[in-house]
């Protein structure tokens, strides 16, 4: 009688060992990154991969929660088999989409239009049926608003490509018409000051110049009224010898 009753209470023992052995084998593994970064405005990509002892079965299943930085109760935020369930309410609605492929092994969501109110721990829970065990894959999320920086837009980076060598062109340009009109750089021949002697020849040659050139305007001027004196005499022997033509006619 003992004997029965010990082979029986083996037996149970071998029996449950072997289903906590096969529970071990019979899980899924689940895989995040520990920490990730986003900003204020962006989208963010939460990455769970799975791996699983069977393939994938059309009961997998894929459940996201999310628990605030100070603890709490988890939120169901999404839900996906065969197709994918986001929330109908809440602080997370309208902006988590399913960015993953049971097929390959990728149960990831995205976060869009991120607030610094998504703090927090998301967990990614995976079920394969017949690996219904597996722990879960936490993740902790941290949103901050991102440092001002310059951005040039690529409307303000063209005009600034056309307007530098633009102005350069014109800016050589006007110093070219400057130094051809004397309005910059003044004259061409290098200043030096004059000593007493080159001062008088200077003069002297000014003065020169000028007389010639009233010489000249005199002769000019002279000639001009001797042409017109000639003219008026031609004139006057001409109507003369009309005159008397005339009047050899008449008689």
């Amino acid at each position: 009688m003992n004997l029965d009753y010990n082979m029986l209470v083996a037996a149970q023992r071998a029996l449950l060992l072997l289903i906590l052995g096969f529970s071990c084998v019979m899980a899924v593994e689940m895989f995040t990154d520990r920490e990730v970064h986003g900003f204020v405005g962006e989208e963010m990509t939460l990455r769970c991969t799975f791996k699983s002892s069977v393939p994938i079965s059309p009961g997998l299943s894929v459940k996201w929660l999310y628990e605030l930085p100070d603890g709490g109760p988890k939120e169901s935020i999404f839900y996906y088999s065969s197709k994918e369930y986001p929330v109908e309410n809440g602080h997370f609605k309208n902006r988590i989409f399913w960015a993953g492929d049971v097929a390959k092994g990728d149960a990831s969501i995205s976060i869009k239009n991120l607030t610094l109110k998504d703090n927090g721990t998301f967990s990614c829970h995976v079920i394969n049926p017949p690996d219904w065990h597996g722990s879960p894959g936490l993740l902790v999320l941290t949103v901050t608003e991102r440092a001002p920086s310059f951005q040039l837009s690529v409307v303000a980076f063209l005009a600034i490509l056309v307007f530098i060598p633009s102005a350069i062109v014109v800016t050589l340009l006007l110093v070219r018409m400057g130094r051809k009109f004397r309005i910059i750089g003044g004259s061409s021949k290098p200043h030096y000051k004059k000593s007493a002697v080159e001062d008088s020849e200077s003069s002297n040659a000014m003065s020169n110049q000028k007389s010639g050139l009233s010489e000249k305007m005199y002769h000019c001027c002279a000639s001009c009224l001797q042409d017109s004196d000639d003219e008026q005499e031609t004139e006057a022997e001409d109507y003369e010898r009309a005159r008397l033509a005339s009047d050899s006619h008449v008689k």
